[in-house]
């Protein structure tokens, strides 16, 4: 599954409009936009910034952005406008030099100064769009913004509340007209084992009458549909439940599931049971061999003893000697110390038996990963059906 160029920013600029940000610029590869304070929350991750102007109540002052859908086009539009620009330039620099007339605009105001500019020369070469910078960043299939903007918009979008337009005779009408209130919701069905399959089912249930529709957004698409509820309309109470409601679409859902043919999952239990015996065949071998006894030895505790045992303390044999001349002091010591015994010498490992005790750490770590193996293969090929509700509203209709 994949999307173009297009599609991407027919479902970005949605979005933007939907959170109303302001569009600067548009072109088919190309838009540049204001974000508004919510997109900016949703989309530029400053916390610290927005916790500052809610608790100090300054201005906010949010970020623009130039989202790029198609660049390879968006590259080439750039260098056209930058080769036009330079030959307009070049030829009014030839005209005013032969004509020794100044090409300014008429009625142009004069470049203002800056403090940057009086001091250091600095001034900026282009007219910034915005109070500020503007990041350029390419939203194509795949790419980071974009997943981001998806998650915005199934987090901001996962339950809405909308309320169905009236005709304006309906305004100045006597009586008022009546909702009558729907549970819609959206679901994502997967059909997954090597393979996988999505499929999308938007059904409604009246909370009046419990009637249930399969085909519920082709419903709503014919509609105008609003979060403010209209003059002159009456909003029924609902008679069934959200959980009540909830609970039949997903027993219808799981109905129609039912009736599906599923040969797929049949096919792939094959698939599985060949890989299983290809994985099972080729660690057979390894862990049907025989492994080599272990000997082992003990030492008795005088053994331990013996090579633990600290040598008894020698006399300190010490000879001081005192000679008084005058106000000095002088103090001899002999000392002697016995030499430590030398350390017991270790002795050599049998090659045999460290070879033994190796071959049963490789035969663990095979049987592990032969374990391993097996579950991977189970999970990748068994046949299963995940069904998530990725959306879900309450809608007014007439």
């Amino acid at each position: 599954m994949t999307m173009s160029p297009h599609e991407i920013q027919a479902y970005v600029l949605t979005y933007l409009e939907a959170l109303d940000c302001q569009i600067i610029e548009r072109s088919p590869a190309h838009v540049t936009v204001k974000l508004s304070p919510e997109a900016d929350k949703a989309l530029t991750n400053r916390p610290y910034y927005w916790g500052f102007v809610e608790r100090t109540g300054a201005p906010a002052e949010t970020m623009s952005f130039t989202f790029v859908f198609d660049p390879e086009a968006y590259k080439q539009a750039i260098e056209a406008a930058e080769a036009t620009a330079a030959q307009a330039s070049s030829s009014n620099g030839s005209g005013a030099a032969s004509g020794g007339t100044s090409t300014s605009i008429p009625g142009a105001e004069p470049a203002k100064e800056t403090i940057l500019g009086r001091y250091f020369g600095i001034t900026p070469s282009l007219p910034q769009l915005g109070p500020g910078r503007i990041l350029r960043e390419d939203v194509v299939y795949g790419s980071r913004r974009l997943q981001q903007i998806f998650d915005a918009a199934r987090e901001g979008g996962a339950f809405v509340n909308l309320f169905e337009q009236a005709a304006k005779r309906q305004l100045r009408a006597t009586a008022p007209a009546v909702y009558e209130p729907w549970l819609g919701v959206c679901f994502k069905v997967e059909f997954a084992c090597d393979l996988k399959r999505e499929e999308l089912h938007f059904l409604g249930i009246s909370l009046r009458s419990g009637e249930i529709i399969e085909q519920f957004g082709a419903k709503l698409n014919r509609r105008d549909l609003s979060p403010r509820l209209a003059e002159n309309m009456h909003a029924q109470a609902a008679k069934i439940s959200l959980s009540t409601a909830g609970a039949a679409l997903e027993s219808h859902l799981t109905n129609r599931l039912l009736e599906l043919d599923y040969g797929w999952a049949e096919q792939a239990k094959e698939r599985l049971a060949l890989e299983l015996d290809v994985v099972d065949t080729y660690y057979e071998a390894v862990l049907r061999e025989e492994m080599p006894e272990i000997e082992t030895t003990s030492t008795t505790d005088s053994d331990n003893q013996r090579a633990v045992s600290t040598p008894e303390p020698f006399p300190l044999r010490t000879n001081v000697t005192t000679d008084y001349a005058g106000a000095n002091h002088r103090i001899r010591e002999d000392v002697e110390l016995a030499a430590e015994p030398a350390a017991p010498l270790e002795t050599e490992a049998d090659p045999e038996q460290e070879k033994a005790k190796q071959a049963v750490i490789d035969r663990e770590a095979m049987k592990l990963q032969y374990e391993t193996r097996r579950t991977e293969m189970i999970w990748q090929y068994e046949p299963k059906v995940k069904v998530t509700a990725i959306s879900s509203g309450m809608f007014h209709l007439r």
